[in-house]
């Protein structure tokens, strides 16, 4: 997945941002769960001296759930 459209999902204003707690022993790392297109797009990052660095992006069926059962974009 290209770097440019991973950003895409940090622009939905009704993006899902959630802690990954199973990957941050090291370091706090999260997802970013956001509509682009007509799909949600899954991104997992962290932030390093103030700065988004993301690790992986992708379209998952379980970052399509979380984004649809947030309650605040319903």
């Amino acid at each position: 997945m290209a770097f440019s459209e991973a950003l895409l999902a940090f622009l939905d204003p009704n993006r899902v941002i959630a802690r990954d707690l199973e990957h941050s022993l090291d370091e706090e790392r999260f997802y970013c769960f956001g509509r682009v297109a007509d799909r949600v797009l899954t991104v997992r990052f962290t932030y390093r001296s103030d700065v988004v660095r993301i690790i992986g992006a992708g379209y998952w069926r379980n970052g399509r759930k979380a984004y649809e059962e947030n309650p605040q974009i319903h």
